[in-house]
């Protein structure tokens, strides 16, 4: 049994985002990630939560940087109360060039930065609760001004659940010490990878941080091969495929490439974006690399697909929202035998 999430595409604006996650929580969903990508994600949120009624609404991943800790949880606390407890706060790190560049905002080192932003965050809802004197004193971050004036006071659900995007070792490690969960990236979700390698890492982060096994969730972000009949899966699988050569273009999702000794796949992928040829890099995706990567059926087969391949590994799972709403019944069929 999953709680099954919708996704967003990336491009999806503030304009269209409330009918998004109202079909969303139609077709059965348990929750809706929003991204932070070309629009803000804390504004989706906000237009998603108020467009529902039962739906859970998590930023994926809200790209955590650029931010005060400060103003994301002052956000995420007023998300909480006008959702009476729908809302989770996913972040992530982004990447140095995008950090430093797009938003010309410090990187000094991730692990640490992400480490202390989680834990700033957690004093600071529970200095918003309770009204005690905030104090953190860290690295990275310094928080000890909060006067009353300033605090928006108790709520009726303030814990507000602090899932990470987490890749490499020491950052799945770091979730596992502080954060409520961790959302895996497309390139770490092969249940292979997740058994040998994510869930090592997550264990031993729990027993750093002195913690049981049930304080941290994992929620699975595979790509997946879908439609109504074998046309359609095959095409979603031509998709994926597109998908998957640009992302291996970036050695920072290589660890998973690895595992099944493909880290030559990456390499080629590599060399061919510093030649400019984008248009190449699909080819370089093979049908084995897929099917490691990309479960696939159709949407009366996913689910069993979905159960097999996932079975004991994770607690949620992301699932495509079908692009044509003709077929949202077929995919909500598909979602109630994910969520039974």
């Amino acid at each position: 049994m999953f709680r099954v999430y919708a996704t967003t595409p990336e491009t999806m604006g503030p304009v269209a985002i409330g009918a998004h996650a109202a079909r969303a929580e139609a077709m059965g969903f348990d929750g809706l990630q929003v991204p932070d990508a070309v629009h803000d994600g804390l504004l989706l949120a906000a237009l998603a939560l108020q467009a529902t009624q039962r739906l859970v609404v998590s930023t994926a991943v809200l790209v955590a940087f650029p931010r005060s800790p400060m103003t994301v949880a002052v956000a995420a606390w007023d998300l909480q109360q006008l959702s009476a407890g729908r809302f989770e706060l996913g972040l992530g790190t982004q990447i140095k060039q995008n950090i430093e560049e797009r938003y010309s905002a410090r990187w000094v080192s991730p692990v640490p930065q992400l480490r202390e932003y989680v834990q700033s965050l957690k004093a600071i809802f529970h200095s918003f609760q309770t009204g005690q004197r905030l104090h953190f004193e860290g690295e990275h971050y310094r928080f000890t001004r909060l006067q009353p004036f300033f605090n928006p006071g108790p709520i009726a659900h303030p814990d507000i659940p602090v899932l990470c995007g987490a890749v490499g070792p020491d950052m799945t490690r770091m979730v596992g010490r502080v954060a409520d969960g961790m959302i895996t990236h497309p390139t770490n979700s092969p249940p292979a990878y997740i058994r040998e390698v994510c869930l090592p890492r997550l264990r031993s982060g729990l027993e750093q941080g002195g913690r049981p096994p049930t304080d941290v969730r994992l929620v699975l972000g595979p790509l997946i091969a879908t439609g109504r009949d074998e046309l359609a899966v095959a095409a979603s699988w031509e998709k994926q495929r597109r998908l998957l050569g640009f992302l291996y273009s970036t050695p920072a999702y290589w660890p998973s490439l690895d595992l099944f000794g493909w880290r030559g796949r990456g390499q080629q992928l590599l060399e061919l974006t510093r030649e400019g040829r984008w248009q190449d890099l699909a080819g370089i995706v093979t049908d084995d690399m897929l099917a490691q990567f990309v479960p696939r059926g159709s949407y009366a087969e996913i689910a069993g697909v979905l159960r097999e391949r996932y079975a004991g590994l994770a607690h949620s799972i992301t699932f495509p929202m079908p692009e044509d709403p003709a077929d949202d019944a077929l995919a909500a069929a598909a979602i109630a035998r994910l969520r039974g």
